[in-house]
């Protein structure tokens, strides 16, 4: 049919299912109108966009609430400006201590009972937990009258401070930072994360308080299965820890052939599991989870500070190396210490400096700050346990 004998109707028809070209060859815009979808599509994003920044700024803003009711300086003047440090993204060491407050329903306080040296390397991206042993001998610095003394009672004789300052004499290897938690609090801060999985290295039956309650636990060697009863006789199975679980399995001493040594690997184990499992951002930016650090950890880390480790620091906690300082037994008017040889302090500041990449020095002081005059004998006698003589003071 051609054009003269169409209808006007269906000529205008055809016009229309028809592509209409404009000058040079290309076809016609979209009518104005079909533009309206995507200005809506435009407008939705940037509405979500304004308010996952409002509820982002307001997690941020809770977080660094948090981490102002944790913030405590330590009162010393550190061994290295620790922030430039940070800046520069280089390795950095942190003293963790952990008090037995609140701990399994215990009443006593201040001993810090958990003491482990931990240094973050970004560059080989890994971790290296050191724990110390908490009865080695020691002269607590600006307390050196209460000579001797174990390490743990240098927090509640002196402050985190002198705990800080005693040890890095004693090793000669700078602590940047310091975290003081509540052992009870651990508690809650592995509930917050949902528990966490350790496979023991050996095994044995837990009774935490045989005068009070009949509940036990029962672990297994090289597994992360673990038998629970509250009652002591109906146990039952599980695979994950929740905070109780995870504080029992860190505590008991006696039993272990390793003694308060193995306690301390078993608690790097806890440690280490939960570093996994908090080191997420979805979990630091949890409400909860930051609250129960604020009330149950103190530290002398700026909210400036974790930032910068939160950024760059990150993927050093995901390898992990477990260590510990291996001192001698040593009884002295009724009281257990332990000395450590020069040998071994010195390869533990070997390790340490190495992991903090800086260069070998000579480990530090033998009993971490001056001996005073009225205790040179005592000085001489215990040294003489690991075949030392007391240097000048």
């Amino acid at each position: 049919m051609d054009n003269e004998m169409m209808s006007r109707s269906a000529r205008r028809e055809q016009h229309d299912k028809t592509p209409q070209m404009q000058s040079g060859g290309q076809p016609p815009k979209k009518p104005r109108r079909r533009r309206k979808w995507w200005r809506w599509l435009i407008a939705l994003i940037l509405l979500l966009a304004i308010i996952v920044g409002v509820v982002f700024a307001t997690i941020l803003g809770n977080v660094h609430q948090s981490v102002n009711k944790m913030y405590r300086s330590a009162d010393v003047t550190k061994a290295r400006n620790v922030t430039d440090v940070l800046k520069a993204g280089k390795p950095f060491s942190m003293l963790v201590l952990g008090t037995d407050t609140g701990a399994l329903k215990r009443d006593r306080t201040g001993l810090t009972d958990s003491m482990m040296l931990i240094t973050v390397n970004p560059k080989t991206k890994t971790t290296t937990m050191m724990s110390i042993p908490r009865d080695i001998m020691v002269a607590i610095a600006g307390a050196e009258s209460t000579f001797p003394q174990k390490l743990n009672a240098a927090f509640p004789i002196a402050g985190v401070g002198a705990t800080l300052t005693t040890l890095q004499n004693y090793l000669n290897v700078p602590i940047d930072f310091y975290v003081l938690v509540n052992m009870g609090g651990l508690e809650k801060l592995i509930d917050q994360v949902g528990g966490v999985q350790v496979v023991s290295p050996l095994t044995f039956t837990y009774t935490p308080e045989a005068d009070t309650t009949p509940e036990t636990f029962k672990f297994f060697k090289g597994k992360s299965q673990f038998e629970y009863a509250k009652d002591g006789k109906n146990f039952k199975s599980y695979t994950t820890m929740n905070g109780n679980a995870a504080l029992s399995f860190s505590r008991m001493r006696y039993d272990d052939p390793q003694g308060d040594y193995g306690r301390q690997l078993r608690q790097r184990l806890v440690l280490q599991a939960l570093l996994k499992k908090s080191a997420s951002v979805s979990t630091l930016l949890n409400d909860k989870f930051m609250a129960s650090i604020a009330t149950n950890v103190e530290t002398d880390m700026t909210y400036s500070d974790m930032m910068n480790l939160a950024k760059k620091y990150m993927p050093a906690t995901k390898n992990q190396v477990s260590d510990h300082m291996q001192g001698v037994g040593d009884m002295y008017a009724g009281v257990s210490y332990q000395m450590v040889p020069l040998a071994e302090k010195q390869r533990v500041t070997d390790k340490l400096r190495q992991s903090l990449a800086l260069s070998a020095k000579k480990t530090g002081t033998q009993f971490g700050s001056a001996v005073p005059a009225l205790g040179y004998g005592i000085a001489e006698r215990n040294l003489g346990v690991i075949d030392e003589t007391l240097d000048p003071q």
